[in-house]
């Protein structure tokens, strides 16, 4: 695989109501069109967005990637397009994890050891790994290992309405489709987390499995609090409790939480998990693909299975393309419990791909043929502007 061209493009899907939920009082669209949610200080985009990465070989092969491009997503193509695209123009590429690890040893000692740099990477690695599969004639999955999952568990992630009222009525109208486990985003928990969770209990049953979403507010005498308050009503599991930075403060709630913890999908690297599992434990580890890429989200997996800790991915905004290489990635992951899927936003990207990836009661179904199993297609295109 000679390189001899790398594209960036920007893809934009306009949603009628932002993602995890319409605004709350005293939240605004700001200028550029982002809004900051009071329930964690995060700021998000009122559409969905993310960038698209085409990586084209001397023989014209294409491949494809994404990452997360939500905020200021010319960051990362400017990444892309200065720093790392040259460095492998006319490069043949044999080993991709050593590709990886030579495009993260560009800025290391600089201190982008995450954020748009890695992010900027996991784009290329999938694409990659994409031309690597056409060039077999073989699904991504049969490159990385064994598929030992011929389907993918999923749990549903959000209930985006206004109310509780509201998003307990939602949830009921997608247990009666066959779905029984749930996620809620306590950010929007405008009316208390633990009345939501104790609403969601009393509406679902006993036997669904609801799962809670932190956002990372709490500090850790907070969320023990807190979840020694959501105990009756038996969470699944909390994720992200505490801030990203506090390492010891989420090895100590997670040995001393009587609910699973979760958490994971802001560490993009084997080394980031490697130094938070050696301070405790965790239940479960929640790779995100649009950061990690494959080689990383791989090398996270074999580091969990080492761990004894369950890899639960997760899932994020994007056009599908991520999403259908963490579907390849996850059926080879024998420590595999179940994947997020965001339903707000996957039967709008399969409109925007060339695939047969889907999702029923079972949970997702793999994309089948070479590569990743997914080409954008003319729709694509409508909401794509490229960045050179």
């Amino acid at each position: 695989m000679r390189i001899a061209a790398i594209d960036t493009f920007i893809v934009t899907v306009p949603r009628d109501t932002p993602y995890l939920g319409p605004l709350a009082e005293g939240e605004r669209v700001n200028a550029r069109g982002y809004i900051v949610r009071k329930g964690n200080g995060t700021i998000y985009p009122t559409v969905d967005r993310s960038i698209v990465v085409r990586v084209t070989t001397e023989d014209g092969s294409v491949g494809w990637g994404e990452t997360y491009g939500i905020c200021a997503p010319r960051a990362t193509c400017e990444i892309i397009n200065d720093l790392l695209a040259p460095v492998l123009m006319g490069e043949e590429i044999t080993d991709i994890g050593a590709t990886w690890d030579l495009l993260y040893g560009l800025m290391r000692v600089r201190g982008a050891w995450g954020g748009f740099h890695v992010d900027a990477i996991a784009a290329i690695d999938i694409a990659l790994w994409d031309l690597k599969g056409k060039a077999r004639g073989k699904p991504v999955r049969d490159l990385i290992g064994e598929t030992v999952h011929g389907a993918i568990p999923s749990y549903l992630s959000g209930l985006p309405a206004a109310t509780l009222e509201a998003r307990v009525a939602l949830a009921r109208e997608w247990q009666a489709r066959g779905i029984d486990a749930f996620k809620f985003a306590a950010v929007v928990s405008h009316e208390g987390i633990v009345a939501e969770m104790a609403a969601l209990r009393e509406a679902l049953g006993d036997k669904a499995e609801v799962l809670i979403d932190l956002h990372w507010k709490f500090s850790p005498a907070e969320a023990a609090d807190l979840i020694q308050k959501l105990v009756p009503y038996r969470p699944g599991f909390v994720e992200a409790p505490v801030r990203p930075e506090d390492i010891a403060g989420l090895a100590h709630l997670a040995a001393t939480s009587p609910v699973p913890v979760a958490a994971g999908e802001e560490w993009y690297t084997e080394y980031e998990a490697a130094n938070r599992l050696a301070a405790g434990p965790l239940a479960y580890i929640q790779s995100e693909m649009g950061h990690t890429g494959i080689t990383q989200f791989v090398r996270i997996a074999r580091l969990a299975a080492a761990k004894r800790v369950a890899v639960a991915p997760h899932a994020t905004v994007g056009t599908g393309i991520f999403l259908a290489a963490s579907l390849q990635a996850s059926a080879t992951i024998p420590g595999l419990w179940k994947h997020e899927w965001q339903h707000s936003v996957f039967e709008r990207n399969l409109a925007l791909l060339d695939t047969d990836m889907g999702h029923g009661a079972g949970g997702y179904v793999l994309p089948t043929g070479a590569g990743l199993g997914v080409e954008p297609n003319a729709r694509f295109w409508d909401h794509a502007e490229q960045v050179a």
